[in-house]
């Protein structure tokens, strides 16, 4: 039984050509291909596809919008994005409309087959450099428990201490007074229960 493909593409040339790729493989059959939402979303949800590729970029709605509309419409299809924007935002605007993969048009012909195969069979195609930048997204840098008991300022403060710098040095470079560097001092070494500048680094820094 052959998957059933669907594309929505502003490029003739672009469309013809995953068309032929398509039909010339095992498994595989397109007789459907947009130029547009608009007759996308005529079409598609009476035509129990199994997987639509799906542009953003198209002229009137996008292909974000249109895969937010169809999606309700034709739940047991698959929509995966077949564009060439890569930035985040575009991402997931994707995939929070309903599209369940994400590739770009630099996606090789075999990988562009075994996206459409994955995806019907339950997967989450994505190029590469896209899941990257997903993961990327979630990861943050967590910050050291020790710094987290300091201020703002006492953080510079320690920071500026960490590279040697006196007192004076300070309070010229962050526009304060000796004293209030002084006074900044103390309660980091309070906060962080040491005694000197050096036991303040390596404390704060795990040195």
């Amino acid at each position: 039984m052959n998957l059933k493909i669907g594309i929505v593409e502003d490029e003739q040339q672009i469309s013809d050509g995953i068309r032929m790729l398509i039909n010339g493989s095992e498994g595989f059959s397109c007789e459907h291909a947009f130029l547009n939402a608009e007759l996308a979303l005529a079409e598609i949800p009476r035509l129990d596809l199994d997987v639509v590729l799906m542009d953003i970029h198209l002229p009137g709605m996008s292909g974000i919008d249109c895969v937010g509309v169809l999606k309700p419409l034709c739940p047991n299809t698959q929509f995966v994005m077949f564009t060439s924007y890569e930035d985040t935002e575009s991402v997931f605007k994707a995939l929070k409309s309903g599209a369940t993969g994400y590739l770009t048009k630099t996606t090789q012909p075999s990988k562009l087959l075994d996206a459409l195969l994955d995806v019907h069979k339950g997967g989450s195609p994505m190029s590469s450099h896209i899941a990257r930048k997903i993961v990327a997204s979630f990861q943050t840098v967590p910050e050291k428990p020790e710094l987290q008991k300091l201020s703002n300022r006492e953080n510079e403060i320690l920071e500026l201490l960490s590279k040697g710098l006196r007192y004076k040095e300070i309070a010229d470079t962050l526009f304060l007074s000796t004293e209030t560097v002084r006074t900044h001092i103390r309660n980091i070494y309070e906060k962080l229960q040491v005694n000197s500048r050096t036991e303040a680094i390596n404390k704060a820094y795990n040195r």
